[in-house]
């Protein structure tokens, strides 16, 4: 039941704009909402299962044995956390790092040019489901340059203007990853159009399981880190924004804007999640994890060919990621599932972080059966 002040309310509120009709208002507000449509569902929270690491675990028991308190963290986060993730990402000898002493999320190189570039923003044809709509929503004009040459099933190498967002390592959602000398041709690119590099990376260290190698695409950039991925923190929603700056005071001005960004949009950062990635930080252990994908690809691929498949499998080894990309046509995936019962999003990705020894053969005999 409504409290009296409540009803008062409400029926000044009914009264106000239409006279007479107060016994109908609670079933005209349902109607605001009759317009709304029926959003489509995502292709890949919808067949995800979520799994805590033991590190994780270990991260957090160690944590909660300090008994910290829950203050609420400044506006730029953990300071630990974030010089943790800049020699992350920087490494630990980078002189970037020895000429600074700052260490809040934004780190150092010039970019006060930025304002200087045209509203495009190019993104690779495919590229993570919400690239497109956090810059769309900002106001830029998308174009997209191409990354995946299915012909292939590998990278397709080109040129691109303006803003460019380049994926650091494990390109989601395709797993194919540039070579070193085709990184360098595009930093001389990047430098000789005077572009503006903004990098995303969600799976240094679990790539490779070596940091320093998927971080090599470049560090003199604008960064998004996450750690949803290599730490499967996901529900903590855990990373860092990294600008490199010439010196101190243009870093100074960069913060200052972008704490101003911060302040509406969340205002301060949580803490738990925040509290083990750093603990885990300072005791990496990625590396089994990495191996241990690689390995599954590797398994996969030997077990298509004893299956007697004369396919060239050769991609689904060069790719890198927890997720596979596998060439088949959508009615091969369909048929997958109805008749196999293995399930893979549309766009014909398969977990790898799913595919275990006992399942292995199966998988195998599975893919097999609908391609030959």
């Amino acid at each position: 039941a409504l409290l009296p002040s409540t009803m008062t309310l409400l029926s000044v509120i009914t009264t106000a704009f239409h006279p007479g009709l107060a016994a109908t208002a609670s079933a005209r507000a349902s109607s605001w909402w009759t317009h709304v449509e029926m959003g489509p569902p995502d292709p890949i929270l919808g067949v995800t299962e979520p799994y805590v690491l033991p590190s994780m675990l270990k991260a957090e028991a160690q944590i909660a044995s300090k008994n910290l308190d829950k203050e609420s963290l400044p506006i730029g986060g953990l300071a630990e956390f974030c010089k943790a993730s800049v020699e992350l990402t920087l490494s630990e000898n980078s002189k970037v790092l020895r000429n600074n002493d700052n260490f809040w999320n934004w780190g150092l190189k010039d970019q006060s040019q930025y304002s200087k570039f045209n509203r495009d923003v190019f993104l690779p044809q495919t590229s993570w489901v919400n690239h497109t709509p956090i810059f769309r929503d900002t106001g830029r004009q998308l174009q997209y340059y191409q990354y995946y040459d299915p012909k292939t099933c590998g990278f397709d190498f080109i040129g691109a203007k303006s803003v460019l967002l380049l994926h650091a390592c494990t390109h989601n959602p395709m797993g194919v990853d540039l070579h070193p000398e085709q990184w360098k041709e595009i930093a001389t690119v990047v430098k000789k159009r005077n572009l503006f590099a903004f990098f995303d990376m969600a799976y240094q260290g679990f790539a490779s399981g070596d940091g320093d190698k998927d971080a090599w695409a470049g560090t003199n950039v604008c960064l998004c880190q996450s750690y949803a991925k290599n730490m499967g923190l996901y529900g903590e929603h855990v990373g860092a924004f990294i600008v490199v700056c010439k010196d101190v005071d243009k870093a100074k001005r960069v913060e200052s804007q972008l704490k101003i960004l911060i302040s509406p949009m969340y205002s301060s950062p949580p803490l738990n999640g925040v509290q083990i990635a750093c603990t885990v930080l300072n005791t990496p252990e990625v590396k089994v994890m990495a191996d241990c994908i690689i390995s599954m690809r590797t398994q996969l691929v030997f077990n298509l060919k004893k299956n007697g498949s004369t396919h060239n499998w050769q991609h689904t080894n060069d790719q890198i990621d927890m997720s596979c990309f596998i060439a088949l046509k959508p009615e091969q995936v369909e048929w997958l599932t109805k008749e196999f019962s293995i399930y893979m999003t549309k766009d014909r990705h398969i977990s790898v972080a799913g595919v275990t020894i006992g399942n292995m053969g199966y998988l195998a005999h599975s893919t097999h059966q609908v391609t030959k």
